[in-house]
């Protein structure tokens, strides 16, 4: 990762809104005069937007707005942090996409933030894994379940 700021620790993982990804255009496509239609690809490498939201208590709040503010300089640097994707919950290099809504009150002490992150890869399997190691992917959940239910202590 190329930015060494994180995600303040003290503060929950954002929880993923609407849970949908959106990516940029991975490849161009031209109508032709007959009806059919050439596409080619135009970019290995897309960002991908990521609608999170943020439930925090009242003190959460304020330590989430002073890092927004002083350490990412209002919202326009990278910064790591964990989100969940197919690829599970990993760390991945964000920015803010545009201003958070919020805060929104909830009950007496807690408030939620929307926002939108701009994330610096797709998340995709790599090549070496589709290409050598699908079957790996393919029973993950049986492994994981061999490995740490049924594996002697």
């Amino acid at each position: 990762m190329a930015t060494t700021i994180d995600f303040p620790k003290m503060l929950p993982t954002p929880h993923r809104s609407g849970y949908g990804l959106k990516s940029g255009p991975t490849f161009a496509r031209t109508e032709m005069a007959s009806g059919r239609a050439k596409q080619r690809p135009l970019n290995k490498v897309v960002p991908t937007v990521v609608p999170v939201t943020f439930l925090l208590t009242q003190e959460q709040a304020q330590i989430f707005e002073g890092w927004f503010n002083y350490e990412i300089a209002y919202g326009t640097a990278w910064f790591n942090c964990k989100l969940d994707s197919p690829m599970g919950l990993r760390p991945y290099e964000c920015r803010f996409a545009e201003m958070y809504e919020g805060p929104e009150r909830l009950g007496v002490r807690h408030w939620r933030y929307k926002a939108q992150f701009e994330i610096v890869e797709r998340p995709v399997i790599s090549e070496a894994w589709y290409r050598d190691g699908l079957q790996f992917v393919a029973y993950s959940s049986i492994i994981d379940l061999a490995i740490n239910q049924e594996w002697p202590r």
